[in-house]
């Protein structure tokens, strides 16, 4: 039987700007030395920015002392990122759908869908005891 090696990273963010680009890179490296192609490495990192801005911005409101939590964990056949907000959550069935007439025009709205398009699970959880959780995951391909 093969030993399957796990590896984890946590991290708590300050619900800032600048936190989400070193995340950003910081998860781009560990996609790529976890065996992912550059392109798609890329774009697990756009849709983990994408994610993280949502928290910072939308979850926590840029509030100091919220913090937004980093989880990446890394095994044989995947990689799963966690991030997760102090703010007052929300549900998915209430985002608005950008492809819809009245909201193409609109600035905001797009971020679920790129996520989505960039990763192969997308779930959003309530976490306790408020704010809400995503969890994105991408299968990695045996080489």
């Amino acid at each position: 039987m093969a030993t399957h090696k796990v590896q984890n990273w946590v991290q708590e963010l300050d619900s800032t700007l600048e936190s989400v680009d070193r995340a950003e890179n910081l998860v781009v490296e560990i996609a790529q030395s976890a065996g992912v192609p550059e392109d798609d490495a890329l774009s697990i990192g756009m849709a983990l920015r994408e994610c993280l801005v949502n928290a910072v911005v939308h979850g926590n409101r840029y509030n100091a002392k919220k913090k937004v939590h980093l989880s990446v964990q890394v095994t044989t056949d995947k990689l799963e990122i966690s991030v997760g907000d102090e703010g007052e959550g929300f549900s998915l069935s209430n985002v608005p759908d950008p492809r819809a007439e009245e909201n193409i025009l609109k600035q905001s709205g797009r971020g679920i869908l790129l996520i989505q398009a960039f990763v192969d699970e997308f779930e959003v959880l309530q976490r306790q005891p408020h704010g809400s959780e995503v969890r994105m995951v991408k299968h990695l391909s045996s080489h």
